[in-house]
C-alpha cells in the first residue's frame, strides 16, 4: 500500500505524512507529576545506596566470575534451549492451532486435549517426568506398522538430561504458541476466508497466502513475549543436571560457597539477555503496529466529480489477493 507523499517548505524531498497517533503530544506539567518523581525517587534511592554500599553483596566477587568459562558456556547452553525448544514449539504451535480449528470433532477434541494436559500442568513436572520416562517404557521399537522390520530403541539412554529438557520445554510451550496462533486466526475476516475459497484456493494455498501473513500483527508481539518467558523457563532444567545459566552458578557457589555473588551473576545475565531480546520485540511490535493503523487510515481523499466533496475512502483491512 503506497504512502501518501507531502511537500515541504524546507526543500523538493517529501516526507511521509505522519498519522494522527503518530504526532507528539505536548502536555503541561503537573504538580502531581512532580510528586510522582519524587515518590519513584524515595523508593529507588535508597535500594541503590544499600546495594552499592552494603558489603554482603560482594560486588568484587560478582564482577570476577561474571565472565569465567563457566557461567559463560551455561549462558551458551541457555540461549541454545531456548532457540531450538521456541523453534519447535512454534511449529508444533501451528500445527496445534489449525487441528484446534478443525471441522472435524476427533481431530479439534485432541489438539483441546493436548492444550488443556500442557498448560494444567507444571512444567518443572513435566520436565522431570520426561527425564525419567524410562521408568515407563525402557524399550521401544521403531518400525513400520504389521510388519516384522523395527528397531530396537534404549529410552534410557536417548533421554539425557538436554534431550528432556529440550522435550518439556517444546511441548509445554506449542501448548500457548497454539493458543496465541488461533488468536491471530481469529482476527483475520470472514471475508478473506470466503475471497480466498471462491478463488479456489486449496486450504493449504489459503493458510500460507492469506491466513497466516494476516495474523503477524496479531502473533508476533505475543510470540516476543513468550521467546523472554522461555528465556526463563529455562532456568527449571537445572534440576536435570543440565549445565545451563543457573546450574553453572550452582556449581560455582557449591564449592566456593559465594552463594549471593554467584545469583547475582545469574541474575545479572538474565537480565541483560532480556533487555537484549526487548529492544527487537519492541521494534518489530511498533513496524506492525504501525503498519496496521496504516491500512486502516484513510491515506488520501479525492472530490467527487461535479459535488467538491470529498468522496469516501476505503479503510477497511487491505486485501492480500
Amino acid at each position: 500500500m503506497s504512502t501518501e507523499m507531502i511537500d515541504t517548505t524546507t526543500g523538493s524531498r517529501p516526507v511521509p505524512e505522519l498519522l494522527a497517533e503518530e504526532k507528539k503530544r505536548i502536555t503541561p506539567k503537573r504538580p502531581r507529576d512532580y510528586v510522582a518523581w519524587a515518590v519513584a525517587i524515595a523508593i529507588v534511592a535508597p535500594l541503590v545506596w544499600t546495594a552499592v554500599t552494603n558489603e554482603n553483596y560482594r560486588w568484587p566477587v560478582v564482577f570476577s566470575y561474571f565472565t569465567t568459562q563457566t557461567i559463560l558456556n551455561g549462558l551458551l547452553v541457555t540461549l541454545l534451549l531456548t532457540v531450538v525448544s521456541m523453534a519447535l514449539a512454534t511449529v508444533l504451535g501451528l500445527l496445534l492451532a489449525v487441528m484446534r480449528m478443525s471441522h472435524q470433532r476427533p481431530v479439534s477434541g485432541l489438539a483441546q486435549l493436548y492444550i488443556t494436559f500442557f498448560r494444567g500442568t507444571p512444567v518443572l513436572v513435566q520436565l522431570i517426568f520426561w527425564f525419567n520416562i524410562a521408568a515407563l517404557y525402557p524399550h521401544l521399537s521403531v518400525g513400520i506398522p504389521f510388519t516384522h522390520m523395527s528397531t530396537p530403541v534404549n529410552v534410557n539412554a536417548i533421554m539425557t538430561p538436554m534431550t528432556a529438557a529440550v522435550v518439556g520445554l517444546t511441548l509445554n510451550q506449542a501448548a500457548y504458541m497454539s493458543e496465541i496462533i488461533r488468536g491471530g486466526f481469529a482476527s483475520v475476516s470472514r471475508g478473506q476466508h470466503e475471497a480466498a475459497e471462491s478463488l479456489g484456493m486449496s486450504a493449504f494455498t489459503k493458510l500460507r497466502h492469506v491466513i497466516i501473513p494476516q495474523t503477524m500483527p496479531a502473533v508476533i508481539p505475543a510470540t516476543g513475549n513468550q521467546v523472554i518467558g522461555m528465556l526463563k523457563e529455562t532456568s527449571l532444567v537445572s534440576v536435570l543436571g543440565v549445565a545451563d545459566l543457573l546450574q553453572s552458578a550452582q556449581a560455582i557457589y557449591a564449592r566456593t560457597y559465594q552463594t549471593i555473588p554467584l545469583l547475582i551473576v545469574a541474575s545479572l545475565w538474565y537480565l541483560i539477555m532480556t533487555l537484549v531480546l526487548s529492544v527487537p520485540q519492541s521494534m518489530i511490535e511498533r513496524r506492525f503496529s504501525r503498519s496496521t493503523r496504516a491500512r486502516l487510515t484513510p491515506a488520501a481523499t479525492s472530490s467527487e466529480p461535479g459535488t467538491g466533496q470529498p468522496a469516501p475512502v476505503a479503510t477497511t483491512r487491505e486485501s492480500l489477493l
